[in-house]
This record gives C-alpha cells, structure tokens and sequence, in this order.
C-alpha cells in the first residue's frame, strides 16, 4: 500500500505500509537460518533450542526483516512508477496505532525531466590566430626570461638587478621581529619586497649604505606592522645584473634537442606552440558553449546531487594541497565552498548526459585513438603513450569523456551562430599587460 506526495518539484513523498505478520514470517524463516549454524557454550552447532536462539538474535533478524521489507516495497513503487531516483531515500516511520501494520514514508528526490533547448539564436565566438614567426620569437623570449642568469655589475642597482643586501628595520627606535637579515638576495621588480623597499635600493652602489622611512600597508599580512611606519637601515654588498641566454645550439639543448639544430628548435617550438593555441581556443569555445547550455536549460538540479558533487571537490582540493606539500590534517575545507561550482557541474553533467543520448552523440573508437594520439605526439615515444592508455580502462574511460565534450561542443557550435574573432597572441596565452 503506497501513496505518493510531490513536495516540490523535484521532491517526493511515498507513505507505504508492510503488514507485519509478513515481517513476522520473515523473522522466523531469518532465526530458522541462523539456528542451523549457530554456536552456544554446552550445544553443539546447529544443536542450540530455537527459543536460545530467538532470544539471542531475535533484534537483529527483526531489524533486518524490517529494511528488507521496506526496501522491497520501496522499490516496487519505484518500479511501478518509473522513477529515476537522486541519492538515496531517507526513511522516516510514522505514527500510527495500526496493529497489523508497519507504517513509514519515504522521501528522496527524482531526477529533473530534461527536453533539449533551442540553442540557434545563441552566439558562440570563435578565436582566430595563425602562430607565425612573431610568435615563435615571443616564446622564445619567454623560454630565455625562465633560463636568465644574473652576472656581476660594476654600476649602482638598476631595475632587474638581483641584489645582496644587510638590512635592520626599528619601529621608534627599536628593533622589530622579522626586521633583520644578513646576505639577502632579491630581484628588484620582482616583487619580493614591498616596492617602496625596492626604490629605496635603486641607486645605490657596492659598499653604500641607506636609512630611510617605509610606512607598510593597511593590509599587511604582519598585523603588528600593517599600517606603522618605520625606518629601515639597509647596505649594498652585490650587484648582479639579468643576462639571457643567447639562440644558440646551447640554448637549443637546455630544450630537448640533442644536437642542437636551432632551426629544429623552432620547428618543434611553432609545433608546440600550434597545439597549445590550438587548446586554448578550443578551451575559450568549450567554456562559451557551456554557458549556452546553461542558458538554454534552466532546470532544477537534486540537492543530493550537488552535496555528493560538492564532496567530492572538496576532497579534491583536500588531495591538491596535499600535492603542493600542504598539510590538512587541521585545514576546514567546508563542502559549501564549493555548492556553486558543484551547481553548475551538475547541470552540466545533466544536459550533456540527455544531449549525447538524444543526438547520438557518443564517442567513437577512431575518435578516442585520434585524441589520445594527439596526447601523444608531444612526447619523445608517442607509441608508448599511446599503449600506456589503452592499457587501462580508467585511462581510456578519460579519454573517452572528452571526445563526448567535443562532440558536445561540435553539435552546439553547428546549431549556434558562429562568430569568427581575431585573437591576439598574448590575450590567448594570458602574457597581456
């Protein structure tokens, strides 16, 4: 016996009895079981009185024959009903003076019923940029900045100078914690040291020494400090000015090209260069397209779904700052940091799981092996890159999930309108002033 409350759109409530003369028969048949097996000092086993047995296990066989007998006729309803249940059912019994039966009502949360938008009046931008060689100049420029070495300079400090410095901070007169060190190195501009300190050390040259006042800011970390002005007292012991390497066959080799063919050098940074633009792009469009779909659909999601998924990213950043060499034993990573981010997963997760069902969008084995060995053709043995993949379930299952995004993302954009836009380099790869 059922009867079906909808609380909210996604929310149900299913009162149901089980009469208990079936519990009943079902406690008997569970002790019957157990008493052919079951162990007593005095009594051999299987030899214990049924009534020893019924005493001693009679709890948990009720207890037992009671969530069987719920989970049947909650899922006999759920049958009849066709329902696609979110989470898991939270059981509630209900008062009753019934004698003849066990009365309790379900509540859980069904999945919302999702009917694919219309996306043709939706824009999608597409990004436009052919790598040519000022780009690969750029990058190569980069590539240099990161191998910079510092040299000796027989000038007063300039800007990008890595410097050596003494130095005694006093708050009125007085030496102050954390204001003190000896031999300490920095690259001015770098941003190390507040960039008051940084001027005051322009200028000078080996040897010379310098007081000045500095006036931290409002909001620096050091409480004790944030706000206070004081006088620091700081001497120059070295110079050493920024050097970049040249294009040579050297350089070349600090790159992975054993022989040192500058011109391979460029080849391979254009080639590199061409997949990664190829991937922001793509990333730019993918992000486009999901903002369409969320537009397009605006469902209700399962309070279940989102509290499973913001777990999970909460556990997530747990396993990242673990990575980083963070402990978090001791870290409040709250789940609800994450329920907007998890929100928008989840709805994503639903509309592209009824898009790729409806429009038969499922991933193909020449599309999961043209990505993965697109993966690999950056590496020096691609053939292993691939083998490597293809040796585990898992790692192809992952591949697999992102040829389905890109065919989501190749039926939105064919149904959408496309817009090309020229792209500069450094707005692509996030080097723009």
């Amino acid at each position: 016996m059922s009867n079906q409350v909808t609380v909210s759109a996604l929310e149900r409530r299913i009162d149901m009895s089980v009469p208990l003369a079936e519990i009943d028969k079902d406690v008997e048949a569970r002790l019957k079981k157990m008493a052919r097996t079951a162990k007593m000092p005095g009594f051999r086993p299987g030899k214990v009185p049924f009534r020893m047995v019924a005493q001693s296990y009679g709890p948990q066989a009720r207890s037992e024959a009671i969530g069987a007998a719920v989970e049947k006729a909650l899922g006999e309803q759920i049958r009849s009903q066709s329902l696609r249940v979110a989470g898991y059912p939270n059981i509630e019994p209900k008062e009753s003076t019934s004698t003849e039966a066990l009365e309790f009502t379900a509540v859980f949360e069904v999945y919302p019923e999702i009917v694919i938008g219309d996306v043709s009046g939706q824009d999608v931008e597409r990004p436009q940029l052919e790598v040519g060689d000022a780009e690969v100049e750029k990058t190569l420029d980069v590539l240099r900045k990161q191998r910079t070495i510092f040299v000796p300079a027989e000038r007063a400090a300039q800007d990008g100078d890595r410097v050596l410095i003494d130095f005694t901070g006093r708050k009125d007169g007085v030496e102050f914690e954390g204001g003190q060190a000896t031999d300490f190195p920095f690259v001015i501009g770098g941003g190390q040291m507040l960039k008051d300190f940084e001027t005051a050390v322009l200028g000078l040259n080996v040897g010379e020494s310098k007081t000045f006042d500095m006036t931290f800011p409002e909001d620096y970390h050091a409480a004790h400090l944030a706000g206070q002005t004081v006088q620091f007292e700081v001497a120059l012991k070295k110079v050493e000015e920024p050097k970049l390497p040249e294009i040579d066959a050297e350089f070349a080799k600090t790159l992975g090209i054993a022989d040192g063919d500058v011109a391979k050098m460029r080849e391979e940074v254009k080639a590199n260069l061409e997949r990664e633009v190829k991937r922001r792009i793509q990333a730019k469009i993918k992000e486009r397209v999901m903002n369409v779909l969320i537009e397009t659909h605006p469902i209700e999601v399962p309070k279940a779904l989102v509290e499973q998924e913001s777990a999970q990213l909460a556990e997530n950043a747990k396993k990242d700052f673990e990575a980083r060499g963070m402990q978090t034993k001791n870290l409040p990573i709250e789940t609800s940091w994450f329920a907007e981010q998890a929100v928008r997963r989840v709805k994503l997760g639903l509309i592209m799981s009824e898009l790729v069902k409806s429009k038969e969008l499922h991933a193909k084995p020449e599309q999961i092996r043209a990505i993965i060995e697109d993966f690999a053709a950056s590496y020096e043995d691609p053939s292993e890159v691939v083998s490597w993949y293809y040796s585990q379930p898992q790692r192809l299952a992952q591949a697999e999930a992102l040829v389905i995004e890109d065919n989501v993302v190749e039926w939105v954009v064919s149904n959408t309108k496309t817009v090309d836009v020229a792209t500069s380099f450094d707005d692509l790869m996030g080097n723009a002033a």
